[in-house]
């Protein structure tokens, strides 16, 4: 039996290389997200007080709902970001828009460096983008940064998302915002091929 995970999304970036992104293990993976989530960073992400066992937890919990999923995204071969999945029509935004068919919500968050390289976040979100217009149900990508993220709005924007209104969640004041298929293919000329 093989312990390779799979690989359920790639794509090459002609300056940076290949990004990919496959299922996240929430024991395998923990140390690793661990590592990234409590960065300085990452503040954002709103775990910076969390202990190994609070990470695995709550990868344990995505990895058992109906709704949410992780994924952990490679770069050439090694860990390099995280990338959650969720239907806001479920999770997150509930009652707080008026939710479409084929809307899927969005996090994403780049492992943290010492050597940080020009262009890489914005190949990662591209490569978050693409992996999940991959899915032929997928009609539109919903995210809800924190209105103080100004760094993720303008990566939000040159993927193609359009800010519609700032919504009030229990832990944050967001920025609701959404980016269809077209939109995406608009901002950065890839063309999101569907998987059939």
């Amino acid at each position: 039996m093989s312990t390779t995970p799979e690989i359920l999304f790639s794509r090459t970036d002609d300056a940076l290389g290949t990004f990919s992104v496959r299922p996240l293990d929430p024991f395998a993976d923990a140390e690793l997200l661990h590592g990234w989530v409590t960065h300085p960073k990452a503040a954002f992400w709103m775990m910076q007080d969390s202990s190994l066992p609070d990470v695995e937890r709550e990868y344990m919990r995505i990895a058992a709902a109906e709704h949410h999923d992780a994924f952990i995204g490679l770069h050439d071969g090694e860990p390099a970001f995280l990338m959650e999945r969720y239907d806001p029509s479920e999770l997150e935004l509930v009652g707080l828009y008026d939710a479409e068919p084929g809307d899927v919500g969005m996090h994403f968050l780049v492992a943290p460096t010492d050597t940080p390289r020009s262009g890489f976040t914005r190949a990662v979100i591209t490569t978050v983008m693409a992996a999940l217009f991959d899915d032929a149900a997928t009609r539109r990508v919903v995210v809800e940064p924190d209105v103080r993220n100004k760094a993720v709005h303008a990566l939000n924007e040159a993927v193609g998302f359009v800010p519609e209104r700032e919504v009030e969640k229990p832990e944050k004041t967001a920025l609701l915002s959404f980016c269809t298929r077209a939109q995406f293919e608009s901002a950065t000329g890839i063309f999101a091929e569907v998987s059939i």
